[in-house]
């Protein structure tokens, strides 16, 4: 059922596509992902309209390519040349879509930045996001990681999402079960390439409470949102470097789930591992101290490297190429899995 407009803002909204799309050949990426990887795709185009986006899987087609679309570029890893039609997606806006006794829908454009609508949302009194906030990159690409942070996820505050079917150039909604959100993990991240987000729909709930219960966020019980999303943007710029000064791609691999068993042994080898219980029976562990009790933070191969202040990110010092990433990342793992018997999950999707 449609929602009544009550209220509108831009947080951006990008010029609408009049005309068909033309794409672009040796299309430069170097300047649109986090890592700062030198990358060209053999063909790409900037989608600002819905129609945008079904002329790129048409091209994409037609030159016989597989298509791939980056919102900021934050969560992969480019290599040098891409043998696909990329995508960037760009399409903006945001309005509260609906207001009701217990929640404010929100509906956002997949090309909007996600940090962006954070903090707009808490201009307009609508809290909920401020623990997320700070996580680069674009709404769009939220649902497929169901981000999360701080103890909160994406998956919480979801309401519903339009995406273009690939497989039959139709756009469909999916409401939560649809889209059978997982820990970093969604349909679309399971079936990739074949549905294409276009616009996000938030449900924030009028009953708000602080969730501080995170390491970094104690004594601010009594905080308002705006205090809890100042010290998560605080927490996140202690532990991750700022990409616009050392390429990176944030948190480098997720957090192992382990069975209850495998935790218990590790618990009698190692006593200060850090263990969190999980809804499922099941106990996460923290990916960043089983690298550093490897003895891996500040560690070079070529041009990437892992960070000095945080075992969780790999960095590009200077001309990193993918297969400086590719090859650092293994040994990570290698070691993680010979010390602890666990195995690590990259999180970035490599191109």
């Amino acid at each position: 059922m449609s929602r009544a407009r009550v209220a509108t803002c831009h947080i951006p909204l990008f010029p609408s596509s009049c005309e068909s799309m033309l794409p672009i050949s040796h299309f430069e990426l170097s300047m649109h992902n986090t890592f700062g990887l030198t990358s060209y795709a053999r063909l790409g185009a900037v989608a600002y309209s819905r129609a945008d986006v079904i002329d790129a899987v048409r091209h994409a087609r037609g030159n016989e390519l597989a298509l791939h679309v980056l919102g900021e570029g934050s969560n992969v890893v480019l290599s040098e040349r891409i043998e696909a039609f990329v995508l960037l997606m760009r399409i903006g806006g945001c309005e509260i879509t609906d207001r009701t006794r217990v929640a404010d829908f929100v509906t956002v454009g997949a090309g909007v930045s996600w940090h962006g609508l954070v903090e707009w949302t808490l201009t307009q009194n609508m809290p909920g996001l401020e623990n997320l906030a700070g996580i680069p990159g674009s709404v769009g690409a939220g649902p497929v990681q169901n981000i999360g942070a701080y103890g909160v996820e994406l998956a919480e505050f979801f309401e519903s999402l339009v995406a273009l079917d690939t497989a039959t150039l139709e756009f469909c909604e999916f409401d939560g079960p649809a889209c059978r959100f997982d820990y970093r993990d969604s349909i679309f991240k399971r079936e990739p390439g074949r549905f294409i987000i276009v616009e996000v729909t938030l449900r924030l709930p009028r009953e708000w409470q602080p969730r501080v219960g995170y390491s970094g966020l104690e004594g601010l019980e009594q905080g308002t949102p705006d205090q809890i999303k100042d010290a998560v943007v605080s927490l996140r710029e202690r532990k991750l470097p700022d990409w616009r000064q050392i390429g990176n791609a944030g948190s480098f691999f997720h957090n192992p789930v382990v069975a209850q068993t495998h935790a218990l042994r590790l618990q009698n080898h190692f006593p200060t591992i850090p263990v969190h219980p999980t809804p499922d029976g099941r106990v996460k562990l923290s990916a960043g101290w089983l690298i550093e009790q490897c003895g891996l933070k500040g560690m070079r191969r070529g041009g990437a490297g892992i960070s000095a202040d945080h075992g969780l990110v790999l960095i590009n010092h200077g001309g990193a190429r993918q297969q400086d990433v590719a090859l650092l990342a293994e040994y990570v793992r290698k070691c993680v899995n010979e010390k602890f018997s666990v195995d690590l999950v990259q999180e970035p999707r490599a191109l």
